[in-house]
């Protein structure tokens, strides 16, 4: 992998665990969330509207995934108000590919190759490791998590279509239309206003930026090794939660970070 591929894709791995770190440390986090959208959507959209441009046959794409990305939004806050970004995170990051693979097995008759299957495996072993050997599950986090995860795996094999038919930040902004217009008015202005603040700011500015460096890395490099490096997230928000949110992060959990991100990598070979 190039040098500048690897850079924007280590940027935006960084930049997107920031964000969601600034979340999970946020006093109302669903007000947060929200802000924390709306304000990414101002932050491009001046530059998605002086570079604008979208085919025709892009709205259908755009449309099914600003209705998944609404859905992603509201359950992500939901789960970061009662679960912890260490939790949540490294889980649906992980299921996220496996339940793309497992859509493409099924509905596309592809096939599975060892890296694949291997991945999985490791995935399974790491996902048992971050929520705790023996311990109970919380159900409603269980379905917020499997929720998240199924929402990521479903746009971003929507977005790679979609993504060719619009300019990069054109896109962005298309997408995020449904949780900036639907999500905000159930959370409230009021609450929203009394998060706006520095951290918000730097966790929508943190959520374009992330977005902006991996298309840039995709640019430089292979779409399998950008997704590898990007996946670095899910060890760095894992390491870092314990650090910033006083998470109680335990070495197991750490260590199934590790092989959820490991799995990740085998899984975009």
């Amino acid at each position: 992998m190039p040098l500048s591929a690897l850079t924007f894709a280590l940027g935006s791995a960084v930049l997107h665990a920031a964000w969601n770190l600034l979340l999970g440390r946020a006093r109302d986090v669903q007000a947060a969330t929200a802000a924390t959208f709306v304000l990414s959507v101002a932050i491009a959209l001046p530059f998605a509207v002086v570079w604008w441009h979208a085919d025709s046959s892009v709205w259908p794409w755009a449309l099914a995934s600003t209705l998944l990305e609404g859905v992603y939004v509201v359950a992500l806050a939901l789960a970061y108000r009662g679960g912890e970004v260490s939790f949540v995170y490294p889980l649906t990051r992980g299921l996220a590919p496996v339940l793309a693979l497992g859509f493409a097995v099924v509905a596309l008759g592809h096939g599975v190759s060892a890296s694949e299957v291997g991945g999985v495996l490791l995935v399974a072993v790491g996902v048992v490791a971050v929520r705790g050997i023996g311990v109970r599950g919380d159900a409603a986090a269980l379905v917020l998590t499997a929720t998240i995860a199924t929402t990521i795996a479903a746009y971003t094999l929507v977005d790679r279509v979609g993504i060719h038919r619009a300019s990069a930040l054109t896109y962005f902004v298309l997408t995020l239309v449904a949780p900036c217009l639907v999500y905000p008015p159930l959370v409230g202005a009021r609450a929203i206003r009394r998060e706006l603040g520095l951290p918000i700011v730097a966790a929508a500015a943190a959520n374009v930026g992330s977005f902006s460096l991996g298309l840039l890395a995709l640019r430089h490099g292979s779409a399998a090794g950008v997704l590898a490096v990007r996946s670095t997230s899910v060890v760095i928000a894992t390491a870092l939660a314990g650090r910033l949110l006083a998470e109680r992060v335990s070495r197991t959990r750490l260590a199934g970070s590790v092989l959820v991100f490991a799995g990740i990598v085998l899984l975009a070979a």
